[in-house]
């Protein structure tokens, strides 16, 4: 079922949509929340947490993109579980790509500013390094993982996300964004 009808059924409040949703993105939710969570049973239950959130947030919000606001509930759900069941021990991959991202994100930007410059920039880079860094800093894949699907060394993918966060930062720089 396309994003469009599944959304229509949220809005009637039918609660096919949730089950139109898992069939068409649940691997994909299940998928994020294992790369930030590492284990699959916190992974499940970021899963059903988004659900629960997207029917309490459709209506009143009515999506453009229903994988990109459901993506980024599941994300944040992610996030946030993994904190507070780390909050001493942690992912030092996913700290570090939180730590890399907050880097280049100017702290005095909206976040639908940020989400418009980022969308120009990304649209900017060769597939390769546009995929590489949507894959580490919003699928929340390891470094590892990323040079293991493109069939390269983690030295190069980090040094190609090295280059394009430094490229991002010039973007911003260059339209009046400044860093503390």
């Amino acid at each position: 079922m396309e994003d469009d009808k599944i959304i229509e059924l949220y809005l009637a409040r039918d609660e096919q949509a949730i089950l139109q949703t898992s069939i068409r993105y649940g691997k994909l939710f299940g998928q994020i929340a294992n790369n930030i969570l590492g284990n699959r049973q916190d992974a499940e239950e970021c899963v059903n947490d988004t659900y629960l959130k997207l029917w309490n947030s459709i209506p009143p919000e009515r999506p453009r993109s229903l994988s990109a606001f459901a993506v980024r509930i599941t994300r944040n759900i992610a996030i946030d579980k993994y904190r507070s069941l780390h909050s001493k021990s942690y992912n030092r991959d996913l700290e570090v790509a939180l730590e890399e991202l907050s880097e280049i994100t100017p702290a005095d930007t909206s976040q639908d500013v940020l989400r418009e410059l980022l969308q120009i920039f990304l649209r900017s880079l060769d597939p390769i390094d546009r995929r590489l860094f949507l894959g580490r800093y919003w699928y929340a894949a390891s470094v590892k993982a990323l040079a293991h699907a493109w069939d390269m060394t983690p030295n190069a993918v980090s040094l190609r996300l090295y280059k394009t966060r430094e490229k991002f930062k010039t973007f911003l720089t260059e339209r009046g964004y400044r860093y503390e």
